[in-house]
């Protein structure tokens, strides 16, 4: 056995599945949050960046729960097709791309939704003033119950279900697939997260949703990449 235990059955635990992945992907992985907080300081400190910001948020204001939809499709199911055919296909679209879509598309406008409705909820809850105990009341709220209990259990079985041939997987979906699926995504999902939800709360709740969406563009570019430099499709 190595320095690092693994477990009874050879395979490494959960625990240091996500953090090996988090690892390997943290370089590529920080940029999201660090292209976040020059944002943040733009938003703050450069007025033209605020003035656009603040028009996405008066489209968002606008469409309402049609934009978090709109933005969700984006961000969640054409921005990483578009790089997949782009760059790892050099150009030609194939049947898979349109299959993929037709999974993505209605997931990440879902998805786009349920984001909206909590980022609404937490104003409700705790306020919107950027002030230290409400964004970390926030923070906790989004990575700590929200995205364990719910976005990240939810989003890793459908595309396990989706990879698998839209069969239900053998493994039920219990405790064992949780650890073994699930935590490890969240631990190497937190890395990126934490300090983006962080940045995000620290910002009124009318541009929260736009900023997302970028945010949620940048990392799936990032993860469609690494994904596909291990040879996933």
């Amino acid at each position: 056995m190595n320095g690092e235990s693994e477990g009874v059955s050879g395979k490494p635990p959960p625990w240091l599945l996500g953090w090996r992945a988090a690892k390997a992907n943290f370089l590529p992985g920080m940029l999201v949050p660090a292209v976040m907080g020059v944002v943040l300081v733009l938003y703050f400190w450069h007025p033209p960046t605020r003035e656009f910001i603040e028009r996405m948020a008066a489209v968002k204001a606008r469409w309402g729960f049609g934009y978090s939809a709109l933005a969700g499709i984006v961000a969640g199911a054409f921005v990483p097709e578009i790089l997949r055919v782009a760059v790892f296909q050099k150009g030609r679209g194939t049947r898979r791309n349109f299959e993929n879509l037709v999974f993505t598309i209605p997931l990440w406008c879902v998805m786009g939704l349920c984001v909206d409705v909590l980022y609404r909820m937490q104003v409700v809850w705790f306020g919107d003033e950027a002030t230290l105990p409400v964004v970390v009341a926030q923070v906790f709220v989004d990575q700590f119950l929200y995205n364990p209990l719910f976005a990240a259990p939810l989003l890793v079985w459908l595309y396990d279900w989706r990879n698998g041939g839209y069969r239900v997987p053998k493994e039920a979906f219990n405790l064992r697939y949780y650890m073994g699926h699930v935590f490890p995504t969240l631990i190497a999902g937190w890395a990126v997260w934490i300090p983006v939800t962080a940045i995000l709360y620290t910002l009124p709740e009318s541009v929260q949703v736009p900023l997302f969406a970028l945010a949620l563009s940048l990392w799936v570019l990032i993860f469609t990449w690494m994904t596909e430099n291990r040879g996933g499709g």
